[in-house]
């Protein structure tokens, strides 16, 4: 009997020993898993990724072989400097006498910092030819450019005071700050009435719309690309500078 209870007992002490043992196997197991799960998942994705990069260096290989491919983003236009343009005055405000032998026609946009740095420079030609070169500026607000629209309206509204020009050259050198709050402060600088100024700018809303409208689709008929874009007797040009100005401006004037 003795021996039969030690028999019992020890194998009783090994089922114990055994189901500790698959225990803690299992309790390992698990944590390995548990701590393992993340980099399995980073490295089910990692898969994914290098397989979509695949994918898509094959499709750019694809698109390479086609004639079109080359050509997705189209080439920077050329400006044709010898062809004469149409580009009337039409309502556009223009500096010099109405029979002057030489005609400046400037698209601009009034946020550009390239406008602002070169129509100076016009406003000077026309000063040093003041009975023989005219200047007509037209708007041409690039789409980037949110401000260029709202302040072509401001340089309209102060036109409507005899200050076109005037509020044209603030309105470049404050480019960077342009706003409804400054078109008004400029607007009293100006000397301008600035309620009938606001005023302007609201109820002629319409107006002054339909007339950049017009400059621009002008712009669109005589392949106008940027700002700022310079016409002299209808032909682009490529002065910038006094120097150019002056040269180009004396040609046609000994014609």
């Amino acid at each position: 009997m003795e021996e039969k209870n030690k028999f019992l007992n020890f194998a009783l002490a090994g089922l114990i020993c055994a189901f500790i043992a698959i225990s803690l196997v299992f309790c390992v197991s698990l944590a390995i898993r548990v701590a393992l799960a993340p980099m399995a998942q980073g490295l089910r994705e990692s898969v994914q990724l290098a397989a979509r990069v695949t994918a898509l260096e094959t499709e750019v290989n694809r698109l390479k072989q086609q004639p079109y491919g080359r050509q997705a983003i189209p080439p920077v236009p050329q400006e044709d400097f010898t062809t004469v343009y149409d580009v009337p005055a039409g309502d556009s405000y223009v500096l010099g006498k109405p029979d002057a032998k030489v005609t400046i026609v400037e698209f601009s946009d009034l946020q550009c910092p390239f406008c602002a740095k070169f129509h100076p420079v016009v406003r000077e030609v026309q000063k040093a030819f003041p009975d023989d070169v005219r200047l007509v500026l037209k708007n041409y607000p690039l789409v980037f450019h949110p401000n260029a629209r709202p302040a072509a309206k401001a340089a309209l509204a102060a036109g409507a005071q005899g200050k076109y020009f005037e509020m044209v050259a603030l309105l470049m050198a404050n480019a960077t700050d342009l706003s409804d709050a400054k078109y008004v402060e400029l607007a009293g600088k100006l000397g301008l009435n600035v309620a009938q100024f606001s005023k302007d700018l609201k109820d002629r809303d319409a107006e002054f719309e339909k007339r950049i409208t017009a400059d621009m689709a002008l712009a669109d008929k005589a392949d106008v690309h940027g700002t700022p874009t310079y016409f002299l007797n209808g032909k682009k040009t490529r002065a910038r500078d006094i120097k150019q100005w002056t040269a180009e401006v004396q040609a046609l004037l000994k014609k």
